[in-house]
């Protein structure tokens, strides 16, 4: 089964429900991904306006 990235805050997830954001608005159409361990102090998290670790698509074909 292939991951698949929430629409809205771009974690990757398994299952059919985003754990943070409660959405369920998914794709399979991701590219790349980046692991965020540390929000707080990642640029890339805050660019990507992640406040919460974990695993998120850098790219969401919409």
């Amino acid at each position: 089964m292939k991951d698949k990235a929430c629409k809205k805050c771009h974690r990757i997830v398994k299952g059919n429900q985003c754990p943070v954001c409660k959405e369920s608005k998914l794709t399979q159409s991701w590219k790349g991904y980046t692991i965020i361990l540390n929000p707080e102090k990642s640029e890339l998290a805050e660019e990507l306006k992640v406040d919460t670790p974990g695993k998120y698509a850098l790219r969401i074909k919409k």
